[in-house]
């Protein structure tokens, strides 16, 4: 009798510990499936935010063209317009002419 409560009672630790396993692995699957949605999510938030990004770039690169076009024009116009040092002489020499008669 004594040999068969040895049995017993061995046969219910290895049941304990079978159980214990299986709500280890439970637990574990568990948060293997909640890292999977995790990931999931982050890659479509990802995605999202580099669409948007390769968006702003496009956008920005576009006003960018127009700045540049736009400087290149008024540089090129640049010449055309009269010195300061110019126009004061100018209205200078009016001035004397004015006074004159």
């Amino acid at each position: 009798m004594v040999e068969g409560n040895y049995v017993d009672q061995g046969a219910g630790e290895v049941t304990l510990l079978l159980r214990d396993l299986e709500q280890k692995q439970r637990l574990l699957k568990d948060r293997l499936l909640l890292i999977g949605e995790n990931l999931v999510e982050l890659k479509e938030k990802t995605e999202k935010d580099t669409l948007e990004i390769k968006k702003s770039i496009v956008t920005i690169n576009e006003q960018l063209k127009k700045l540049i076009s736009f400087l290149e024009v008024a540089s090129a116009e640049m010449p055309k317009f009269a010195r300061r040092e110019d126009v004061e002489i100018l209205y200078k020499q009016a001035r004397m002419f004015q006074g004159v008669q």
